[in-house]
Formats: C-alpha cells, structure tokens, sequence
C-alpha cells in the first residue's frame, strides 16, 4: 500500500498548502479500477490550520480545524490522531488545501495512505 508521510513548518497566514504535490499518487492510478481506499491522518502543533480535502470534484472535508498537540517532525498514529477514511476512484486527482489563519508559524505532520481495492 502506497504510503506518503509529509512534515511543513508554515509560514505566517500561508493558505493552500498541498503536501501531495508532486507525488506518484496524487492521481489515482487508473490501474486501481475499482478505485482506492485513501486513509488520511494530520496533526499540527498549533490550532490556527484548517485542512479541505478534495478527491477529484468531490470535497472529502470542508475546511476544517486539524487536530492540534502533534509534535514536529512525528508522523501521527492511529492511537493518538481520528483518520479520514475515503474512496476515491481511478484519475481523481488529491488534494490537501492547508491553511494556517492566525500569523503565527506551526508545523503540520501528517501520513496518506493509498490502497486499491
């Protein structure tokens, strides 16, 4: 299962940071035809980031607050942080859309999983 962990220190107020940029998985490969469960778990160290998640024309979460208390630098677990849990089907395109809204500079952890079905 193809696995992605992403750690981001975030400028003050920066809006529309997509850890998945650039990444073999960002589109679900066509090869996935009955498409892929997408699991998702995020972390920040501080409460002023919003997470939207979208799964090709399908918004997954509305800007939303992350989970705050992470740690920087440590990839969050099952134990300690509520996953989102998807499906996305073959050529949507995932996208993470993070937001830091308050001027101050935290660091956002997080771990995408993607498993064909």
């Amino acid at each position: 299962m193809p696995a992605f962990p992403f750690s981001q220190a975030l400028t003050a107020n920066q809006l529309g940071f997509n850890p998945l940029t650039g990444w073999q998985y960002e589109f679900i490969p066509a090869a996935y035809m009955r498409g892929a469960a997408v699991k998702l778990l995020t972390r920040a160290t501080g409460v002023s980031t919003r997470l939207t998640v979208f799964s090709g024309s399908q918004t997954i979460q509305q800007r939303s607050p992350i989970q705050s208390g992470g740690t920087a630098g440590v990839t969050p677990s099952d134990l300690n942080t509520n996953p989102l849990v998807f499906v996305a089907q073959p050529g949507d395109r995932l996208i993470l859309s993070i937001d830091e809204v308050a001027g101050a500079t935290p660091t956002v952890d997080g771990v995408i999983y993607v498993e064909p079905l």
